[in-house]
């Protein structure tokens, strides 16, 4: 069973899951912030494959990219990084970046070397709803890869439907319909969107993102969907304390009341 699905019918709720850009701030760390964020009951990652144009993502992610690319890092560096991950990690990886990158390694090798070395789900914010399913949906469901598909409050309820009937794995519910970046609270705005989507009665769970910094928003997370992912904050945290991930993850958990 693919570990995505693994974890939400095991874990349906209060679910953890966390971003860090891959090769930020130090190249050689991916797998030591993997194996440590695991070891502290992280539930789940998204490791970010650094861009140069990352549109979706707001100062803080946009400067770990350029830090990694500078530091060295590629797609191709990545999954060298990734080999040997599963002989000591056992929740779920999803590998999250921008359409050019991968496009560039070919998206087949791309889901090739996500099987060989243990990824169960990759989110390409870029890529149109309309090309994923005429052209890459069949790739991903051929190596047994979830597919994740964001929504804003802005996304139509026939367009969340679509996502929710044609994707797997878990609906990324975007916060807001601006960058990434933490937040103190969810206005009331926010909260009725949450509602929204709860009332649809959808098929695949949902994980809300971009914004979650403290206790407040995680609980909102929580309350409205299967759990929290937090990026911006971490990446922060990570490169403060100069890549122990072990520091930063613990001062994240006291943050969020975990």
């Amino acid at each position: 069973m693919n570990r995505i699905d693994k974890l939400f019918g095991n874990n349906p709720h209060d679910i953890l899951s966390i971003y860090f850009c891959a090769g930020a701030p130090t190249l050689e760390g991916t797998a030591d912030v993997i194996r440590t964020l695991e070891k502290n009951g992280v539930q789940m990652i998204e490791v970010g494959i650094p861009f140069s144009d990352p549109m979706a993502d707001g100062p803080v992610i946009q400067d770990a990219a350029t830090k990694a690319l500078r530091n060295g890092m590629s797609l191709r560096k990545l999954f060298e990084q990734l080999k040997d991950i599963r002989r000591n990690v056992e929740i779920p990886l999803v590998l999250m970046g921008y359409l050019n990158p991968v496009f560039n390694f070919g998206f087949e090798n791309f889901c090739i070397k996500c099987k060989e070395v243990g990824v169960d789900g990759m989110i390409i914010p870029d890529l149109p709803f309309k090309d994923y399913m005429e052209n890459y949906k069949a790739i991903a469901d051929k190596y047994d890869l979830r597919f994740i598909m964001l929504i804003t409050p802005e996304t139509s309820e026939e367009r969340v439907r679509l996502i929710d009937a044609h994707t797997s794995g878990f609906i990324y519910m975007v916060s807001s319909a601006s960058t990434t970046g933490a937040q103190k609270d969810f206005n009331e705005a926010k909260q009725a969107y949450f509602r929204n989507i709860n009332s649809m009665g959808l098929r695949i769970p949902r994980m809300v993102g971009f914004g979650i910094s403290n206790k407040q928003t995680f609980d909102a997370a929580c309350q409205n969907a299967a759990g929290g992912i937090i990026g911006s904050k971490f990446v922060t945290l990570l490169d403060q304390y100069e890549g122990d991930a072990q520091k930063a993850i613990s001062e994240l958990k006291e943050a969020i009341g975990r």
